[in-house]
């Protein structure tokens, strides 16, 4: 992948991610310490964060490395519908023990 699409792919999933995780570039920027102007240029494509930027980002939303740098999870998430994505969302933040009971519920644990 040439660098203009991974900084697109990046700037999507940073973007996704913020959304799921119902943070604003301000909050982001807050809580890592970063210029908003940085943020911005990376959320926008214009450019790439830097790899221990990338595992900083991942650390902070609860990801790994490879759902802030590929395609794969934003392909997924684009192709579902709204009320497909709101119940992934709303499984993404629930508490452990509503995980729980959502897995038995859904027939996934015994």
């Amino acid at each position: 992948m040439d660098e203009i699409n991974y900084g697109k792919v990046i700037a999507k999933n940073i973007k996704r991610l913020a959304y799921e995780k119902g943070k604003t570039q301000a909050d982001i920027s807050r809580d890592l310490k970063i210029s908003k102007t940085t943020l911005s240029s990376w959320m926008s494509g214009y450019r790439t964060p830097r790899m221990y930027n990338i595992d900083m980002l991942a650390k902070y939303f609860g990801v790994t490395r490879s759902e802030l740098t590929e395609p794969y999870g934003m392909v997924q998430l684009e192709s579902m519908s709204a009320f497909e994505r709101n119940i992934i969302l709303a499984y993404r933040n629930a508490t452990p023990d509503r995980k729980e009971a959502i897995l038995l519920l859904l027939g996934l644990k015994e």
